[in-house]
C-alpha cells in the first residue's frame, strides 16, 4: 500500500548482535506484541523474521536475525547465513549488545562484519536497567573507539526504557518511501510459522538445559472453526533423540501438557480466539545434520 506523502518515510532495519542479548525481546517491544520468540537459551531465534513498525508518517520494517557467531553444523550454519543476509541492502542496522558484558571477541567479530557495509549503525545498549549509571559512559566510550556509530542509543528491551528514543532516531535515518504493507499488519510470517515458535519457546523455557537446540516444531493441521470461535491446531514435535523425547514428554505425560498449557496461552492471544492444541513428539536421529531434514523442517 503505497503512501504519496514525500515526507512519509520507510525502510528496512536489521536487528544484529551476539547470541542471547535481547534480540527478539527488543522487535517484541518495539511492535507492542510478541511475534519473535524469546528464551534464556543463546540461539532461539532460527530463522530471519519481519517486524512492521506503523508511524503516523513512517513504516520501519524490523529484520530480527539469528544471533552472529562462528557457524559449526548445518543448522549453526543456515542461521548466521540468515543473519548476514539480513544486513545487506537494508536502510540501518541496529547492534545490539548488553549493559552488563564488556565488549569481547563476538563483538569485534561482527563489528568487523558491519564495516564491510554501507548502512550507518546505531548501537543499543541493552539490559541499562541492570547496572549502576555510573558505568554507562564508560561502557559507551569504550565502543565509540571501536567503531563509528551513527548513534548509541541506551534501552532496556524488557520494560522499555529508550525504545521510543531508538524508534525516532531509527525512523531520521530512513530514506522517503512508501508504506510496504498495510497499516494493520505487525509481520509477514503465517500464523502456523508463530505457531511453532510459541510452542518451541515453551519447550526451550520449561526444559531448560536438559534439551540442547535438536528440537524442532511443525504444525500439522491448523483448522479455523468460525462458527465455534476456535482454531484446531496439531504439531509435531521433532527431537533428535530418544532421552530428549522421554523429557518433553515428562513423568505421565506432565510436562507436555504444561508445554502445551502455556503455549495455547500465548496462541489465543495472538489469535484472539479459543485454541485446541494437540502436541506430538517424534524422533528424526541427527536432523540437525541432515540437509534433506533440515529443508522438510523449513531452514533452508
Amino acid at each position: 500500500m503505497a503512501n504519496n506523502s514525500s515526507d512519509f518515510r520507510s525502510g528496512f532495519v536489521s536487528i544484529v548482535g551476539r547470541p542471547n542479548v535481547g534480540k527478539s525481546t527488543l522487535l517484541n517491544t518495539i511492535l507492542g506484541q510478541k511475534i519473535a520468540i524469546a528464551s534464556n537459551k543463546p540461539q532461539t531465534t532460527r530463522n530471519r523474521i519481519l517486524g512492521i513498525h506503523n508511524g503516523a508518517a513512517s513504516q520501519i520494517l524490523f529484520l530480527d536475525t539469528p544471533g552472529l557467531h562462528r557457524a559449526k553444523g548445518r543448522l549453526n550454519k543456515f542461521m548466521v547465513d540468515q543473519a548476514l543476509a539480513a544486513c545487506s541492502d537494508v536502510d540501518a542496522i541496529l547492534f545490539l549488545v548488553e549493559a552488563t558484558d564488556s565488549p569481547g571477541g563476538g563483538d569485534d567479530f561482527i563489528l568487523d562484519i558491519l564495516a564491510k557495509g554501507k548502512a550507518p549503525v546505531i548501537l543499543v545498549i541493552n539490559k541499562v536497567d541492570l547496572i549502576e549509571r555510573s558505568k554507562l559512559l564508560p561502557l559507551i566510550e569504550t565502543y565509540s573507539r571501536r567503531f563509528d556509530f551513527a548513534a548509541i542509543i541506551p534501552v532496556s528491551a524488557q520494560n522499555g526504557e529508550g525504545v521510543t528514543d531508538l524508534v525516532e532516531t531509527v525512523t531520521g535515518l530512513l530514506p522517503a518511501g512508501p508504506r510496504y504493507y498495510p497499516e494493520d499488519l505487525v509481520t509477514d510470517l503465517p500464523e502456523r510459522f508463530i505457531v511453532g515458535e510459541m510452542v518451541r519457546e515453551q519447550i526451550l523455557k520449561q526444559t531448560r538445559d536438559e534439551i540442547p537446540y535438536g528440537v524442532a516444531v511443525m504444525v500439522e493441521r491448523f483448522e479455523e472453526k468460525p462458527e465455534k470461535n476456535l482454531v484446531v491446531i496439531d504439531a509435531l514435535v521433532v527431537v533428535e533423540r530418544e532421552p530428549h523425547k522421554k523429557i518433553i514428554l515428562g513423568k505421565g505425560g506432565a510436562r507436555i501438557r504444561s508445554i502445551g498449557k502455556a503455549a495455547r496461552y500465548d496462541i489465543e492471544r495472538m489469535l484472539g480466539t479459543r485454541v485446541f492444541l494437540d502436541l506430538f513428539v517424534k524422533v528424526e536421529k541427527n536432523w540437525t545434520q541432515s540437509e534433506r531434514l533440515l529443508k522438510e523442517f523449513g531452514y533452508e
